[in-house]
C-alpha cells in the first residue's frame, strides 16, 4: 500500500467492484451522463479480474472508507513506441474534494505510468469541468485541444462491423 499523508492506496479487487460501480453512477451523475450508463458490478468483476483484464483500478481509502477511486488501461503510442497509461476515470467523493485524495490517486497512477514505462499518462475531462481543469494544470498537465474526439457505438458500430 503507498500512503500519501493520511491515504492508502491499494489496487482494487474483484469484491471491490460494488462500491466502485456505486462512485461510477455519482460520477455518471456530476458529469451528466447518466442516460449513458449501462453499469454492472458483474461485468466489472469479470473485464477487470478474469484471466483478460480490460482495466485496473486503484482505490483510495481513509482507514476502510473509500474516498475515490481511479480505473486505468494501458494503450500504446506508435510514435514513441512506449505504452501509454490511459485514466478511464478518477473520481473522489464531493465531501473529500480537495483534501489531497485525487492528488494521492494521481501520483500512484503516475508511478505506475513509470513502472510499465510509459512516456505519458492521458485523460478526457468535459471541456464544462473547470474545478478538474485546474486540478490537472496544479498538477502539471496541459490540455491539449487540437486532437477530438471521436467515437463509434452502438447500432452504428454494429453496422459497421457487419459490412463488407
Amino acid at each position: 500500500m503507498v500512503q500519501a499523508k493520511a491515504f492508502g492506496i491499494r489496487s482494487a479487487r474483484a469484491r471491490d467492484m460494488a462500491v466502485v460501480a456505486g462512485m461510477i453512477r455519482q460520477l455518471a451523475k456530476y458529469e451528466r451522463l447518466t442516460p449513458y450508463l449501462r453499469l454492472s458490478a458483474m461485468r466489472l468483476r469479470r473485464h477487470g479480474f478474469s484471466r483478460r483484464k480490460y482495466f485496473q483500478c486503484l482505490l483510495c481509502q481513509s482507514g476502510k472508507r473509500v474516498l475515490g477511486y481511479a480505473l486505468y488501461y494501458f494503450a500504446y503510442s506508435s510514435f514513441t513506441c512506449r505504452p501509454v497509461l490511459f485514466i478511464e476515470d478518477l473520481f473522489v467523493l464531493p465531501e473529500e474534494r480537495g483534501k489531497g485524495a485525487g492528488k494521492a490517486l494521481m501520483t500512484a497512477l503516475a508511478r505506475a505510468a513509470a513502472k510499465a514505462g510509459c512516456e505519458q499518462m492521458e485523460w478526457i475531462v468535459l471541456d464544462w469541468n473547470t474545478a478538474s481543469i485546474k486540478f490537472y494544470q496544479r498538477l502539471g498537465a496541459r490540455l491539449d485541444k487540437t486532437w477530438v474526439l471521436t467515437r463509434l457505438t452502438g447500432r452504428r458500430l454494429r453496422s459497421l462491423a457487419h459490412r463488407f
